[in-house]
């Protein structure tokens, strides 16, 4: 915090094009992250100072994101070039093909059922199904990569936002930009584009309380994101359609995208169980023992977000809601 306070006031003038002020906004949502939980939860500020909410505030207005660190900055542009004089070349592994595989056949969906082409449409859901499938085999890989240890008493609290979080029930006072606190939701998979698009693509309907949170979250998508969701919202129902088509390969082809996202969503549950849950349990066993392990872990674990999502759902009444609602989505 010391070295936030000596920062000199950063002018945003000098951002060029999209690509800079989307750089501009990972940083500065790192640094504001920082700056608030560096003392974990018992140790926030209620102020951001203006030398950082300033430019913060300014470039989140450029790009139409709120001024929190959200998935936009840590997944889709919290990357780069291995090589930087060199071409852009795409390691094409599970995780980094998933989300071209996944529009495309979105797409191909919509334009068959626009133009009543049902072979096109078939094999587009086929497609999504199958794509579906792969993401849930690639969030697998996280119990490869990730550490449950690490993840709850290190990374988690630094995603957590100022909006339904007990730790800062007042929110944040972006000085120089209002004197008035402000609440914002911190980084959440339920602000993934993809997750919208295939609820709205299959006609997913979800309860109202988890429909209510959802919606908020397309708040925190970059607006050609949420652009695209809407659209597919406004395309006619392709539910309608393949019920009153009584294609049974249709209806089976839909049926395994349903059934391929609510299996995702099951195992979603069963990471946060591991990644949240068990891990909770296991930092307050740890905690205050002596230990001679090398590493980043805290005396002290966060606990006030432990039955929440860092986007400030009730996580696992949230999750489960969904996944129940997906599952409903089936044609019989």
């Amino acid at each position: 915090r010391g070295s936030l306070w000596q920062m000199p006031q950063l002018s945003t003038r000098d951002l060029s094009g999209r690509e800079e002020l989307h750089l501009a906004h990972l940083v500065l949502s790192f640094l504001t992250m920082g700056y608030l939980w560096q003392e974990g939860e018992e140790g926030t500020v209620k102020v951001l100072p203006r030398n950082l909410a300033i430019p913060f505030w300014e470039v989140s207005q450029s790009l139409g994101l709120p001024p929190i660190l959200s998935h936009a900055d840590f997944v889709l542009a919290n990357w780069k070039r291995k090589t930087p004089s060199g071409p852009l070349e795409i390691d094409l592994s599970p995780v980094m093909a998933l989300p071209p595989l996944l529009l495309q056949a979105i797409v191909r969906a919509i334009n068959a059922l626009l133009q009543l082409d049902e072979e096109t449409l078939h094999k587009a859901l086929q497609e999504l199904a199958e794509a579906i499938g792969d993401m849930s085999k690639a969030l697998r890989r996280m119990h490869d990569y990730v550490d449950p240890a690490v993840f709850y008493s290190v990374i988690r609290i630094f995603l957590s936002g100022w909006k339904d979080n007990p730790a800062m029930p007042d929110g944040l006072v972006y000085e120089g930009v209002s004197a008035e606190p402000m609440a914002y939701s911190g980084g959440s998979a339920a602000q993934s584009t993809v997750l919208h698009a295939f609820d709205e693509l299959l006609g997913i309907r979800h309860s109202e309380e988890s429909t209510a949170f959802l919606h908020r979250m397309r708040d925190y998508m970059p607006p050609p994101h949420r652009a695209f969701v809407e659209e597919i919202q406004r395309a006619p129902s392709l539910k309608q359609h393949v019920l009153s088509s009584r294609n049974g390969q249709l209806c089976t082809a839909f049926n395994r995208c349903v059934s391929a996202l609510a299996d995702f969503r099951t195992h979603h549950i069963t990471i946060v169980t591991k990644y949240i849950t068990t891990a909770a349990a296991k930092a307050k066993a740890r905690s205050g023992e002596p230990t001679d392990k090398a590493g980043p872990l805290p005396g002290k674990p966060p606990s006030l977000l432990e039955a929440k999502g860092t986007g400030g759902s009730h996580i696992f009444r949230f999750l489960k809601s969904v996944r129940d609602t997906t599952r409903e989505g089936m044609i019989s």
